[in-house]
């Protein structure tokens, strides 16, 4: 049977995301056009729009799409953003941010996903997210601060880098907990310099490594 990706891509925004409360049209329309088989190997790509996450080597995994959508959603992006994001992966989050904002910044640990989520991404005409090999506990400080930030994994508490390069009136989504088992994090920073949290949901995310985040 042939592979029909728009058929795909449909039933998963009709049947998964909207009726679980993905409902804003511009993350819609971005899940939408994003080739999420584009950002995993040829072997899982039958598999790319099931509601889960997929392996994308060096242990790591690419977040299933309720998720993605949850975490894009909550930081209610506005394309003269300025977005980092911690984890870059194979490059599908960020094509999605990418989609939204004006520019991404995104830090990756490992080198080979690094590599691949450049190839990844500026294959799809991606030239607005700037790819940095680093430790993401740190952030990104020379380019900050940033309207939103994106975490994609699990940090045993917020790194006060990260707090400190997110801007007066930004918003941060976060997973934070064990890392077994997280807390699904919307941090939102006052115009006055004031912390505000809420819980978006339980999640399980790969652990964020570093100095601020887990030991290796």
């Amino acid at each position: 049977m042939k592979y029909d990706r728009e058929k795909e891509v449909e039933f998963l925004i009709e049947r998964e995301l909207k009726p679980n409360g993905i409902t804003d049209e511009r993350v819609l329309a971005a899940l939408y056009k994003v080739k999420r088989e584009k950002f995993i190997t040829e072997s899982l790509r039958d598999r790319a729009y099931g509601n889960y996450p997929l392996p994308i080597g060096e242990g790591q995994t690419i977040s299933q799409p309720y998720i993605i959508g949850l975490m894009t959603q909550a930081l209610e992006i506005k394309s003269s953003d300025k977005i980092l994001e911690i984890g870059t992966g194979s490059g599908y989050q960020a094509a999605i941010l990418a989609e939204l904002s004006s520019v991404v910044y995104t830090v990756e640990r490992i080198e080979t996903l690094s590599l691949k989520a450049r190839t990844n991404l500026y294959s799809q005409g991606y030239n607005n997210v700037i790819i940095i090999l680093g430790d993401g506990t740190a952030g990104l400080s020379e380019y900050a601060p940033y309207d939103k930030i994106m975490v994609t994994a699990a940090s045993p508490g917020i790194p006060d880098s990260l707090m400190s390069q997110l801007k007066n009136g930004g918003k941060m989504v976060i997973p934070v907990g064990s890392r077994f088992v997280q807390d699904l994090q919307l941090v939102e920073k006052a115009l006055n310099g004031r912390i505000y949290k809420s819980s978006l949901c339980g999640c399980r995310f790969v652990p964020l490594i570093g100095k601020e985040g887990w030991d290796d």
